[in-house]
Protein backbone atom coordinates (compact mmCIF):
# COMPACT_ATOMS: atom_id res chain seq x y z
CA UNK A 1 0.00 0.00 0.00
CA UNK A 2 1.72 3.39 -0.88
CA UNK A 3 0.06 6.39 1.40
CA UNK A 4 -0.28 9.61 -0.85
CA UNK A 5 -2.63 11.74 1.82
CA UNK A 6 -1.55 11.85 5.28
CA UNK A 7 -1.68 14.20 8.65
CA UNK A 8 1.62 15.34 9.68
CA UNK A 9 1.20 17.03 12.59
CA UNK A 10 -1.63 18.55 14.50
CA UNK A 11 -1.16 22.00 16.26
CA UNK A 12 -3.78 22.84 18.85
CA UNK A 13 -4.08 25.75 21.75
CA UNK A 14 -7.09 23.13 23.39
CA UNK A 15 -6.04 19.99 23.46
CA UNK A 16 -9.54 18.53 24.76
CA UNK A 17 -10.73 18.91 21.11
CA UNK A 18 -7.87 16.69 19.37
CA UNK A 19 -6.45 13.36 19.82
CA UNK A 20 -5.19 10.62 17.35
CA UNK A 21 -2.00 8.81 16.39
CA UNK A 22 0.19 11.69 15.07
CA UNK A 23 2.17 14.77 16.62
CA UNK A 24 -0.13 16.92 18.54
CA UNK A 25 1.43 20.14 19.38
CA UNK A 26 -0.04 22.37 22.54
CA UNK A 27 0.05 25.92 22.07
CA UNK A 28 0.11 28.63 24.72
CA UNK A 29 -1.77 31.22 22.17
CA UNK A 30 -3.48 31.43 19.19
CA UNK A 31 -0.33 33.41 18.21
CA UNK A 32 1.91 30.78 18.90
CA UNK A 33 -0.45 28.07 17.43
CA UNK A 34 -0.31 30.50 13.56
CA UNK A 35 3.71 30.70 14.35
CA UNK A 36 4.31 27.33 15.04
CA UNK A 37 1.98 25.99 12.02
CA UNK A 38 3.71 28.62 9.75
CA UNK A 39 7.16 27.09 10.31
CA UNK A 40 6.03 23.55 10.70
CA UNK A 41 4.55 23.35 7.43
CA UNK A 42 7.99 24.70 5.44
CA UNK A 43 9.72 22.00 7.86
CA UNK A 44 7.76 19.24 7.32
CA UNK A 45 7.32 19.94 3.49
CA UNK A 46 3.12 20.14 3.92
CA UNK A 47 0.31 21.91 3.65
CA UNK A 48 -1.21 24.31 7.32
CA UNK A 49 -5.15 24.09 6.92
CA UNK A 50 -7.14 25.70 9.68
CA UNK A 51 -10.18 23.51 10.82
CA UNK A 52 -11.26 26.05 13.84
CA UNK A 53 -9.95 29.17 15.75
CA UNK A 54 -8.15 26.51 18.05
CA UNK A 55 -6.54 23.80 15.45
CA UNK A 56 -4.56 23.18 13.05
CA UNK A 57 -3.80 20.07 10.94
CA UNK A 58 -0.68 20.29 8.40
CA UNK A 59 -0.74 17.33 6.10
CA UNK A 60 0.74 15.70 3.09
CA UNK A 61 -0.92 15.84 0.05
Amino acid sequence: MNLEKYILAIITVNPARVAGGTSIFTCESVEEMDHFAKNLEAILDGIAHKLSEEVYVIVKH
